[in-house]
């Protein structure tokens, strides 16, 4: 009988868009290009994650895709995502840039392709670039698109310019940074939110009620963290790039977290941000 990884029987989600994409991920913000970000995907796709999470920003597209492409799988069950960004923003240059992250990744397609940041020159630059988005996945450049960093007023905008919604806005989300609104807008039409640094880069897993969590389950921080975005059917993509982590990250989906003990990691939010920007300051 094979040996079963973590991720085996991790489920997966079907977008608005029609794509189906794995709930846990790995995330290569800031993993250095070269063998480092090789290395962290491989062991990644080994311990049986079978989704990615890349942007033009990091300089590591083309390592993901060699990654990708070492592994012997097949191209259609890695899910890849990248994103545009924000000095990009505008109906040539988005397809421009699109185009030169599919080089640079060598894998035929993208599946998720976002905009990176609502930062923009005008608003009519971020209405442009959705358009831009659209034209691509028409033609067959990415299988789905959406955005990063939207708050709700980004994605009214997006909204009244436009039939075709995101399939994904990726946030920051973790306990800290908790926005019931967003959340349910993003339910109510259809958009799955995604997790970018949900482990909050680690500054806050020493926070005592995250601890009491993981202890009354005989569990990680890290795990109780990824498993509390799970529980509110996010999607998460955690990044490491020590095999170690990548493997204790994929084992979230064999425990739940009760009603109560959500509620008492939702209590957590502070707004403290670990990321860049604050996207509600971004007109």
């Amino acid at each position: 009988m094979p040996h079963e990884t973590p991720l085996a029987n991790a489920p997966r989600v079907r977008l608005n868009q029609g794509v189906e994409i794995p709930m846990l991920g790995l995330g290569v913000f800031q993993s250095p290009a070269g063998d480092v970000t090789q290395r962290a995907v491989a062991d990644a796709l080994g311990v049986g994650y079978r989704h990615i999470d890349t942007a033009a920003m990091y300089g590591n597209e083309s390592d993901v895709g060699a990654a990708v492409r070492a592994s012997g799988l097949r191209r259609e069950e890695v899910f890849v995502t990248t994103k545009l960004w924000y000095t990009e923003l505008g109906f040539e240059s988005a397809q421009k840039a699109a185009r030169a992250s599919l080089e640079r990744l060598g894998l035929g397609f993208i599946d998720l392709y976002l905009i990176h940041w609502p930062k923009a020159n005008t608003p009519q630059d971020r209405i442009d670039a959705w358009r831009a988005l659209e034209k691509l996945r028409r033609d067959g450049v990415c299988r789905s698109i959406g955005v990063s960093n939207y708050t709700v007023r980004h994605l009214e905008e997006l909204r009244a310019h436009s039939e075709v919604l995101p399939a994904v806005d990726q946030v920051e989300f973790h306990p800290f940074v908790y926005d019931p609104e967003l959340l349910g807008y993003c339910e109510r039409h259809g958009i799955r939110l995604e997790a970018w640094s949900p482990l909050t880069r680690g500054h806050r897993m020493d926070d005592p009620t995250i601890r009491a969590v993981a202890d009354t389950h005989h569990r990680t921080p890290a795990q109780v963290l990824l498993r509390w975005g799970i529980e509110h059917g996010v999607l998460e993509i955690p990044k490491s790039v020590h095999r170690e982590r990548i493997e204790e990250n994929a084992r979230i989906f064999d425990f739940r977290l009760s009603k109560e003990e959500v509620a008492r990691l939702d209590a957590l939010h502070d707004g403290r941000r670990v990321g860049m920007w604050n996207p509600a300051e971004i007109p």
